[in-house]
This record gives C-alpha cells, structure tokens and sequence, in this order.
C-alpha cells in the first residue's frame, strides 16, 4: 500500500465516521476529529507535491483550510506550491500568512528564506534566516545557518558568510556545501591546508561538482600532486564543459 492510498484511506475513515458501541458518530462534530481530517487533507496535499502535482495539491489543503482557516501548514503548503507554479506574487502572500499564524515557525522562516533567495532577494532573504537561526531548538539549524553563509556570499559579506559555514559545521559536520564552500575561502586565503580538510571532508559526503572539481584541481597543483590535479581535470572536461569552472581551468593551464 503506497502512502497516498493510505491516505486516501485515513480520510475514508475519518469522513464516513468511525464505529463506535452506539452506533457511526459524525468525526466533524468534534474538534479532534477535524484536526484528524484537517492534517490528513494537508499530510495528502503534501503528498502530491512532492510528487510534482502542485494541481492535485491544491484541492485537499483549500479544504484542509475549510476545516482549519487558521493552519499555517496548509497555508505554508500552498506557498511552496505557488513558488513551484511560478507565482511569486502568490507564494509571498501565503508564506508571510503561514509566519503570521504561526508566530513565526523556524522551518517557515527558513522556507521563505530559500523562496526569497530564488528571486534574488538576498537582504530580505537573509533578514529571514537570521530570524529562523534564532531557534535553538531546531532540527535544522545547521541548515539555516548554511543558507545564511550562501546569502552572505551574495551580498559580499566574505567574514561572515565564513562565520555562518563553521557554525553551520559546528552543528552538524557533514554539510556538504558548507564544507565546500569553507574549502574554497580557505584556498582563496592561502589557508591551503585548511582547503584540503575541508574539500576530503566534502568528497567524503557528495558527489564531485563543477565548483568541487576546480577546488581540487587547484589543490592539486598547490601539493604537487599531478596525477590528481589531471584525474580532475578530465572529469571537469567530461562532465562540465559548458560551465565558468571548466572556462577557469582552462585558462589556468
């Protein structure tokens, strides 16, 4: 059985009314009942999402929202399908609605911030995961905290940006492209050792990129290893060509 079919089941249950000694009870006429329909219209709106189909989504959450019009998991939902659908406009609105009503939840917070850093809105964007960072409690802080570092990079704050990767590292040693990227500042500041920590630590965790694969071409070069930096090289060649990475290296030569 498939978590959609599961789904579809649950709501079965839940809207034809539960068995009870005395005979069916109507599950709308209490309020755990419509929570329990509420999140398995939102749990199945979710479902279609990630499967791709914003369309089929956005049925079960508007009557999700019907049940519950103060949901901001509903309402965060249907951001994220609006940002998907290319509806900025839209998905703006709901994602400050879903902040508003649930005073400000980290994980929307964040949400925003990555739907804000798509449209190139990089102060606002980081305005918003500075306030999600503030969560100490959540799971994903490191996260937050890398996303702060990206934005940094966008706004041409080199010190911080490289704060925020090691807090983000602190936290969790395994993010792939705050190790990445702590790699490459480490190279640009001569910190060649520093550089090669942090790139075997991202080969360890991710899969080589246009960005990874010059860093280690570079690195390479700077400990002599010529059978490594010429490996990389026909791997960037390869699988990048058309990339400023593959341009770099070339110009390097």
């Amino acid at each position: 059985m498939t978590l959609r079919t599961a789904l579809y089941l649950s709501l079965i249950c839940l809207l034809a009314g539960c068995v009870r000694t005395g005979g069916p009870v109507d599950p709308m006429s209490t309020e755990e009942g419509r929570d329990a329909a509420r999140d398995a219209y939102i749990q199945l709106g979710v479902g279609h999402l990630q499967q791709g189909s914003t369309e089929r989504a956005k049925e079960p959450l508007r009557k999700a929202l019907e049940l519950d019009p103060s949901s901001s998991e509903a309402v965060a939902a249907l951001a994220v399908v609006y940002q998907y659908e290319m509806e900025p406009k839209l998905a703006d609105e709901h994602y400050r609605k879903a902040i508003s009503l649930s005073d400000g939840d980290a994980r929307i917070l964040n949400n925003y911030g990555g739907f804000l850093f798509e449209q190139k809105r990089y102060p606002e964007a980081y305005t918003q995961y500075l306030k999600a960072s503030q969560d100490t409690l959540y799971n994903e802080r490191s996260r937050v905290f890398e996303n702060l570092g990206l934005t940094a990079l966008q706004l041409g704050k080199r010190e911080e940006a490289k704060q925020h990767f090691q807090k983000a590292l602190r936290l969790n040693s395994q993010r792939s492209v705050s190790l990445l990227q702590m790699g490459v500042l480490s190279y640009e500041d001569k910190d060649y050792v520093a550089a090669r920590s942090y790139y075997a630590g991202f080969s360890q965790q991710a899969q080589q990129n246009p960005q990874s694969l010059l860093l280690g071409i570079r690195l390479a070069k700077v400990f002599q290893d010529r059978d490594q930096a010429a490996s990389l090289g026909l791997q960037l060649k390869r699988l990048y060509p058309g990339t400023p990475e593959y341009q770099q290296y070339v110009s390097e030569q």
